[in-house]
């Protein structure tokens, strides 16, 4: 059973890497033998992650490739130095998110909301472009979008964030169709309350985070590590047969 999860000879950029999800992700992925690049805006926090990681799996698995999703040229950058240095892109994982709004939308300024979709959902489509052709060539290849349960409900605090996981979920959908016939699969993870920096608005507040365990079946925060299992799933010969979808990894806080 084991081959069914084995990485090895394949590369992958998980962005937004050095912490919380994208690093947990990038982590299990060296693990089970793949090459990443380990990606964000700053090179000291994407080496320390790489020097992490490479500690953990035991070998050079890892390399630090900064970049600000927000840049065209940056992307682009990224795509081009991974190809130089590992000869292909197999995984594609968009990770990097940003949310610099917490409240109703109703007061929420135009740059802000601006700024949630070009980085959530505009940078993914902008990288996703970028490294398709080259997987689409040898036909075979795996996209993985970290979306969110938020895009799968209301909400009066974070309802633009919303917006974007929800278009992130469609657009996994579209390019599951357009690049299917090349035998490239597309799909979405969408944890639920994560002990992360980026949540941290959520669960640091106590009177939020007991509102959000209490409606969820295990009643309690999830942790980094357990988006990753996932990822490694949909990135290996076990998801081949997996498009298009919309994984929920949440606690059990949207059945209830």
């Amino acid at each position: 059973m084991g081959s069914l999860f084995d990485l090895k000879g394949k590369s992958a950029i998980v962005t937004g890497s050095s912490r919380g999800i994208g690093k947990a992700i990038a982590h299990r992925l060296a693990e089970h033998g793949a090459r990443v690049v380990v990606s964000s805006r700053k090179l000291d926090a994407c080496n320390a992650a790489v020097a992490e990681i490479n500690a953990a799996v035991g070998r050079d698995a890892a390399i630090a490739i900064p970049a600000n999703i927000a840049s065209k040229g940056d992307l682009q950058r990224l795509v081009d130095d991974t190809q130089s240095a590992f000869g292909q892109i197999d995984i594609l994982v968009c990770n990097a998110a940003s949310n610099p709004a917490f409240g109703p939308m109703s007061a929420l300024s135009d740059d802000a909301f601006t700024k949630i979709l070009q980085n959530n959902i505009i940078s993914n489509h902008w990288l996703i472009q970028m490294v398709a052709p080259q997987m689409r060539a040898r036909r075979d290849g795996a996209v993985i979008i970290i979306s969110s349960i938020g895009g799968l409900h209301a909400s009066d605090m974070i309802g633009a964030y919303n917006i974007s996981k929800a278009a992130d979920m469609q657009l996994a959908r579209n390019l599951s169709l357009e690049f299917g016939p090349d035998n490239i699969r597309v799909n979405t993870i969408a944890p639920g309350l994560v002990q992360t920096d980026f949540a941290r608005a959520l669960w640091e507040n106590p009177e939020i985070l007991k509102h959000s365990t209490a409606h969820s079946c295990l009643k309690r925060i999830g942790q980094p590590d357990e988006i990753a299992g996932m990822a490694v799933f949909l990135a290996s010969s076990a998801g081949t047969f997996t498009t298009g979808q919309t994984f929920v990894i949440d606690g059990g806080a949207m059945c209830v």
